[in-house]
């Protein structure tokens, strides 16, 4: 039997059913959702949760002439499988499959790619802004969940909004936030009525009438503020200068569509507060949106499963373990992330240590200057936050920290490669932007044991260190009890070959490793992108013909420059050959085989110094075989 679903191709295809089949969509739309989520993993709680909405979108305004914008991207879904990419969902976020999050390069109707929290409203008002400028009568709509509101980005841009006299629509997608009343007819009336051109127009009229008696215009201001507020928190953005409507049911269509259609012929700056519920539809996300909120493949019928045998455990919960022993051991310590508690391991901290854990939100500039202002009366801060996440506090990384030499650990998960998130998720450039910095120090573990003492090596410090380290398990080291640290700015040597040496910082040293049995390689563990041991690097170059440097980040600016650095300033020239990521973006899909087309598995790590050294090398052995 044929479905509504099956029959939309774009959305002119969605506009062209009855308004009274949209809610039987919305139910095949999200069971398509989850049913292709439990398929390949992804997001599913804040995708479950923008079914009507995205609908709604479709089927009032002209996509892709009018642009939809999404903030962050994660709450797609439904939007790519209306627009044109509904058979393609079962290679979601796999190697040349479909992206997790917009991209302009895959569909006309992802007006801008997103997957970084709060850039919708500063798009959509320079996409508004160039629509007036040409004369081009087209919407822009920016749809912003409620954890991005709280970024001064967004704020920064609602500000340039109300005073930029273009037409544009913001959305607060509020999935989360408490500051709404129960939603219910009275709301969806209100909504309806203040959308209408007849409440704008009076509204209009009646502030000419009664400007001429200031005493009765005050009074009617006061009076409207003051109703508007029983029902809506309405005040804070019409004071940007935006007209507020709702909040509204973002399930409901019947309440949805007739108020966007009555937004749509209003001009300047709207806000539409809308009310959603992740994991909506599919009781078990509803019951625990955060578990849902990017699981693995599952079965819907019974939902997630915690796996029989205990998993390795990963980098992040190496890091939370000794948050929690590190805080047990010295009151001074602080914990802060930007609105990343279970990404970043925290989540046993904030239940043991709760007035030493502080969220503050997605905004991780004033995360890093907050942790500067702890830091000088005397705490320690320990910022937990993404490596890629950084990039939006390198100013005040640079201007609040570094300059004032201020003693924190920066705990930077999710460096390299990310896998299945992609491109704007992977931490490929923190060696490179840290390393310029004066006063900074940058640790780079091989593997469990040695990010749980070179955490403690960065804790010791009278200065700022950051600790990268990867996404998901090592090589399943032994992590040893206790606190103890390694020595600060020193490498190891772990095998000892003939004419080539291999300087590997960071997790690659195991391939290294594997690379150099087949080559009989010399193999240090770097350990420390700044400072760099050069004193074991100068030993090893006065020993050797030849170096390579390996390290899962940039190769420009990184690790690898910081030895060619340390070899001019030393008067020594040997070749050297350096190994990283490209000058490229890195696309999603399994880690593994990311690696390796990088060439940065032990096979290409063999290939690439055979295929520059081989003459060095004597009698290598057969080449390693790919299994599997």
């Amino acid at each position: 039997m044929s479905t509504l679903l099956e029959a939309i191709n774009d959305p002119a295809d969605l506009r062209r059913l009855p308004r009274a089949q949209l809610p039987a969509l919305a139910d095949e739309l999200r069971a398509y959702v989850l049913d292709s989520v439990a398929r390949t993993g992804g997001h599913l709680s804040s995708n479950l949760g923008t079914v009507e909405l995205t609908i709604a979108l479709h089927y009032v305004f002209n996509t892709p002439w009018d642009r939809i914008v999404w903030d962050v991207g994660h709450q797609t879904y439904p939007h790519k499988i209306l627009t044109g990419r509904r058979d393609r969902m079962a290679s979601l976020r796999q190697l040349h499959g479909l992206a997790g999050f917009p991209q302009r390069a895959e569909s006309e109707y992802d007006t801008f790619g997103t997957a970084h929290s709060s850039t919708s409203i500063s798009a959509a008002l320079g996409m508004a802004v160039a629509a007036r400028q040409k004369g081009e009568q087209r919407h822009c709509v920016a749809v912003i969940g409620d954890g991005a509101m709280t970024a001064g980005m967004a704020f920064e841009a609602l500000n340039n909004a109300g005073v930029a006299e273009a037409d544009l629509l913001v959305i607060l997608n509020d999935n989360d936030m408490s500051i709404s009343p129960p939603v219910g007819a009275l709301n969806r009336y209100l909504a309806q009525l203040m959308s209408g051109r007849f409440y704008s127009a009076a509204k209009d009229i009646g502030k000419n009438v009664l400007k001429v008696a200031p005493p009765l215009f005050e009074l009617a201001k006061r009076f409207e503020e003051h109703a508007k507020g029983m029902v809506v928190p309405a005040t804070l953005f019409e004071k940007f200068g935006f007209n507020y409507v709702g909040p509204i049911d973002g399930h409901d269509l019947e309440s949805l569509i007739p108020t966007l259609q009555n937004i749509r012929q209003l001009k300047g700056p709207q806000f539409l507060h809308v009310v959603t519920k992740k994991g909506q539809g599919y009781k078990l996300a509803e019951a625990d949106p955060v578990a849902y909120h990017g699981p693995g493949k599952f079965d819907p019928a019974v939902g997630l499963v915690k796996p029989a045998t205990p998993a390795k455990p990963t980098f992040t919960q190496v890091f939370g373990h000794w948050l929690c022993d590190m805080a047990e051991q010295d009151q001074r310590l602080v914990g802060i992330t930007p609105a990343m508690r279970e990404g970043s391991g925290m989540l046993e901290f904030h239940q043991r240590f709760p007035d030493r854990y502080y969220d503050v939100g997605i905004a991780e500039q004033h995360a890093v200057t907050f942790a500067a202002g702890l830091a000088c009366e005397g705490l320690k801060p320990v910022v937990a936050i993404y490596s890629t996440f950084l990039q939006r506090g390198y100013d005040q990384l640079i201007h609040d920290v570094a300059l004032q030499n201020l003693p924190m650990v920066f705990a930077l998960d999710r460096a390299g490669l990310v896998g299945a998130d992609g491109p704007t998720h992977a931490g490929a450039y923190d060696i490179a932007f840290l390393r310029c910095i004066p006063n900074m120090a940058i640790a780079c573990p091989a593997d469990e044991n040695e990010c749980r003492k070179l955490l403690t090596t960065a804790w010791q410090q009278d200065r700022p260190v950051a600790v990268r380290y990867p996404r998901g398990a090592g090589i399943g080291a032994v992590v040893e009890p206790g606190l103890q640290p390694l020595p600060f700015g020193k490498g190891e040597l772990r095998r000892t070959g003939k004419r080539v040496a291999v300087l590997a910082f960071g997790t690659l040293l195991y391939p290294a490793l594997q690379a150099a049995e087949r080559l009989d390689l010399t193999v240090a563990n770097m350990r420390w992108a700044k400072p760099l041991d050069t004193e074991l690097l100068l030993q090893i170059a006065s020993t050797h013909d030849a170096l390579v440097t390996l390290e899962e980040g940039a190769i420009m600016g990184g690790a690898g420059s910081a030895v060619l650095e340390a070899l001019a300033a030393a008067g020594v020239a040997k070749p050297v050959l350096q190994l990283g990521l490209r000058d490229d973006y890195a696309p999603h899909g399994d880690p593994a085989r990311l690696l390796a087309l990088q060439g940065l598995d032990a096979v290409g790590i063999e290939a690439a110094i055979q295929g520059r050294f081989g003459e060095m090398i004597e009698r290598p052995a057969p080449s390693l075989k790919i299994v599997g």
